[in-house]
């Protein structure tokens, strides 16, 4: 249908971003090029919670050849956004009617954070896809009553919160959706879901040093929830009915409960229920489809105005400024430098540089990600690192952007004592969220 070719072109349209790739991207990468047995072993440890989608990504690397692995890496995420903007339109077509259904497909396909995550190596378009599918099959088994209908629904959410955990709380905005006569069966089925997803949870809770870096929620994704929210509760109060009452609780209820759990344990991030903006694609096209009846002038003028100044932001995220960091420019820089070590700070940046340059050493290096079975790799203590920096004339270090928290452990501070004091800074060149710096004892620029 058009809206899912719509979401398709623009999902390949620019999907190498100039050959850029961000750190979670190269995260993905790695760990799906990784053999099997090493790649089952990391997950004991660490990033479980990603497990299913670096499996689907070690088989599609396996079977590629010779394709571009930037295309390998995002053609699952592009295809899973246009399969969810077709779902999310035919969702719109049962609940409010044809054109509701297409309205609701391109204003979907049209929203930026959908543009950004069906471009991306990451799990959450897939996510979103299946969460949308999910709700398909859960309008089913609410009209039918039969158990293999629920069965489906059951099968399908459980698949998507395995590609990520946080995915459940679009089944707690399913039930809370449902009319009350249904809610007995939708209960049990999410029970199910929670059985048999709790291996995963109990292994992914000892892992959960690694969402320590969230931190709460700034005034700028407050304000940008609020205005989400803004938005569907005025389209639901235009549309009213069966529609609204799915897609409202799919908008607020997922991150309203992250922002909440913020003061205990901070665990929001926009991108972990990327699935909302199916709520809000359906609320958007049913309160255009019901404008469009009374005022279809105006409404068409203001939706063409909407979508022209939607242009730069798509132009933006299609560039290697959209993301965070850029580990290809970031590996280019370092390879360019003037320097024969190494030194990340924090450790957890070595992903920036996932494949060594040649003669460069890393000095804090014990063993290398793959080695450990890690995703950034082992450090030797601290007092080896401060006597392989001593060593050297010269070296280069990777830093975050000035302005960012500091890692106080041992092996950190030792880094940063030793650079300090015995070494000068000779220059420091700024790369896309990363700070690449060459550092050499004095005199010796």
């Amino acid at each position: 249908m058009p809206p899912a070719l719509l979401c398709l072109a623009l999902g390949l349209w620019g999907i190498r971003r100039d050959g850029s790739m961000w750190r979670d991207e190269a995260v993905s990468y790695d760990m799906a090029r990784r053999p099997l047995p090493d790649l089952v072993a990391t997950l004991a440890h660490m990033d479980a919670v990603h497990g299913l989608y670096y499996m689907l990504l070690h088989g599609l690397f396996q079977i590629s050849g010779d394709l571009d692995p930037l295309l390998v890496l995002r053609l699952p995420s592009v295809l899973a956004a246009a399969a969810a903007t077709a779902l999310v339109a035919l969702l719109g077509h049962r609940l409010a009617g044809a054109r509701a259904g297409l309205l609701t497909g391109l204003a979907f396909a049209l929203l930026p954070p959908v543009q950004r995550y069906a471009q991306e190596g990451r799990s959450y378009a897939l996510v979103c896809a299946l969460v949308a599918w999910a709700s398909y099959l859960l309008l089913g088994a609410v009209g039918s009553g039969r158990r293999r209908a629920w069965a489906g629904y059951w099968a399908v959410l459980l698949t998507a919160c395995l590609l990520h955990e946080f995915a459940v709380l679009a089944g707690l905005a399913h039930l809370v959706a449902l009319p009350r006569h249904a809610r007995r069966a939708a209960a049990a089925t999410l029970c199910a879901v929670g059985a048999a997803l709790s291996p995963l949870v109990v292994l992914s809770t000892t892992q959960s040093a690694q969402v320590d870096w969230i931190g709460g929620p700034g005034a700028g994704e407050l304000l940008s929830f609020a205005g989400v929210a803004a938005l569907g509760i005025g389209c639901a109060a235009l549309t009213k009915g069966p529609l609204a009452r799915l897609a409202l609780p799919l908008v607020l209820l997922p991150t309203l409960t992250l922002l909440l759990l913020s003061p205990v344990k901070p665990l929001y991030v926009d991108r972990y229920v990327l699935y909302g903006y199916l709520g809000t694609a359906l609320l958007i096209g049913a309160a255009l489809d019901r404008l469009l009846r009374t005022r279809a002038v105006p409404v068409l003028i203001a939706t063409g105005v909407a979508v022209v100044a939607l242009l730069p932001a798509s132009l933006d995220l299609r560039t290697p400024g959209s993301r965070t960091d850029d580990v290809t420019a970031v590996a280019r820089a370092v390879r360019e430098a003037d320097a024969d070590a190494v030194v990340f700070m924090p450790s957890r940046r070595r992903i920036w540089t996932p494949t060594a340059s040649p003669g460069l050493r890393d000095l804090a290096l014990d063993r290398s990600p793959a080695a450990s079975r890690t995703l950034y790799g082992t450090e030797v203590p601290a007092r080896d690192i401060r006597a392989r920096l001593l060593a050297e004339t010269r070296v280069v270090s990777l830093r975050d952007p000035e302005g960012q928290p500091l890692d106080r452990t041992p092996q950190e501070i030792a880094k940063r004592q030793v650079l300090d004091t015995y070494f000068v800074e000779c220059g420091t060149r700024a790369v896309q969220g990363a700070r690449i710096t060459v550092h050499a004892r004095p005199g010796a620029c």
